[in-house]
């Protein structure tokens, strides 16, 4: 089966860029409600995946001492953020059990084409409902 069928074109995906700063990155992820969020380069490459948890753990550890102030975070760049875990991206060409293995971890799956340019998301739950599905319908042939 062709991933494609599955994906989250980027223009419909949220992203932040790798020159970001943390305060843009923390309102990119409020404004959408979303736990993690992919890191592109201006020319469109997938770097990894910020995580809610990783800026919190940002936070405490560089305003310890200091008063919480947004000017700070307006000066502090994504690329110093330590990150837990990169969303791992799969190639255009990959089959569904590449998909799946990947899902199981991670709520995307960032997609990358020929030239890892990033291409678009395959979220978790489409592949959860492409399963139960087809689950659901070999249990009404067997009946």
């Amino acid at each position: 089966m062709n991933i494609l069928f599955f994906l989250t074109p980027k223009s419909e995906v949220a992203f932040i860029y790798e020159d970001y700063t943390l305060r843009q990155t923390l309102e990119k992820m409020e404004y959408h409600k979303y736990s993690s969020i992919p890191i592109l380069t201006r020319e469109g490459k997938y770097v990894g995946t910020i995580t809610e948890g990783d800026l919190l753990w940002t936070i405490k550890d560089n305003f310890q001492e200091k008063t919480l102030d947004f000017k700070i975070m307006e000066e502090m760049s994504i690329k110093s953020v330590k990150r837990r875990k990169d969303n791992a991206p799969v190639s255009v060409e990959a089959n569904m059990e590449d998909l799946i293995s990947k899902a199981r971890n991670q709520n995307f799956v960032p997609v990358i084409d020929d030239h890892n340019t990033f291409i678009g998301i395959i979220k978790r739950k489409e592949i959860i409902e492409y399963c139960y599905s087809r689950i659901h319908k070999s249990e009404r042939v067997k009946i």
